[in-house]
């Protein structure tokens, strides 16, 4: 069905790291470049390209606002694995979280020491592992984890590892989580008008899923006087209420367009 071929190359699309190398793609289609050549990974079903431009990503007591789009490029083998060179993957997107820094630790005196706008916090998602399309190829998981970015923090603060991600199963369909969390729905994306020849676009879709579990965060790490570093993960969880059980987390992704096309198509 070919709604089921478009649920299929969309929310697969949560790639594996990327290859190192890249080859240039037929003029006019330089926007699939992150999907691998033939060269790269011969015989994949289709290249593909997705935004995601709105939303919102819960875990614990923290909600934050999807306001940077996020775009994933690659390619989808017909069993389902997923492929990317050094253009494509998942963009390190900066989403503000709000609150800050002072919100995520509960230590108000850092804004003495480093002033109001060095407390701005951002999270990007970043994928952590290998995605897989569930049954009826209108799911996927996606393991992910998620980078606190602050110098107040350390290079290192995340939730979610590779040994230990955030799974999440989006769908366009009806979600089953456990409680206290209720049944929410996607909505499948509907066709749209390409400017390209042999490019399928589909618009407005949205992406759901609040099953998923969120575990503590890690490597948060506070330097004190430029030399004293103090692990404060505990002060992390204890903020943002992690770690949370699946059924207490939520996201919801706007699909703001996705197109795809045959690998054929995109490369000479």
């Amino acid at each position: 069905m070919l709604i089921s071929t478009i649920g299929t190359a969309l929310i697969a699309i949560g790639l594996l790291a990327p290859s190192a190398m890249s080859t240039p793609t037929k003029p006019g289609y330089e926007r699939f470049a992150g999907c691998p050549s033939p060269a790269e990974v011969p015989g994949l079903f289709v290249c593909q390209r997705t935004v995601i431009d709105g939303g919102h990503f819960q875990m614990g007591s923290k909600d934050v606002p999807i306001t940077s789009p996020i775009t994933l490029s690659g390619g989808v083998a017909f069993d389902g694995k997923i492929f990317a060179n050094s253009q494509g993957g998942m963009s390190a997107a900066k989403q503000k979280v709000p609150g800050g820094v002072i919100g995520l630790t509960g230590l108000t005196w850092l804004a003495e020491f480093l002033g109001s706008e060095a407390l701005t916090l951002w999270a990007v998602t970043e994928i952590a592992g290998q995605p897989q399309v569930g049954a009826g190829l209108e799911t996927v998981s996606l393991p992910i984890r998620v980078h606190l970015e602050n110098t107040a923090l350390g290079k290192n603060c995340y939730v979610g590892s590779f040994t230990n991600p955030i799974k999440l199963n989006l769908t366009y369909g009806t979600t089953s989580p456990p409680p206290p969390n209720t049944p929410i729905s996607g909505e499948f994306p509907t066709q749209g008008e390409s400017d390209l020849p042999l490019v399928e676009r589909f618009e407005n879709g949205v992406l759901v899923d609040n099953s998923f579990a969120a575990p503590g965060a890690s490597g948060c790490v506070l330097t004190l006087f430029g030399f004293i570093p103090i692990s404060i993960n505990g002060l992390v969880n204890t903020q943002s209420g992690l770690p949370a059980a699946a059924g207490t987390n939520e996201t919801k992704q706007h699909v703001d367009r996705f197109e795809f096309t045959l690998q054929s198509t995109v490369y000479p």
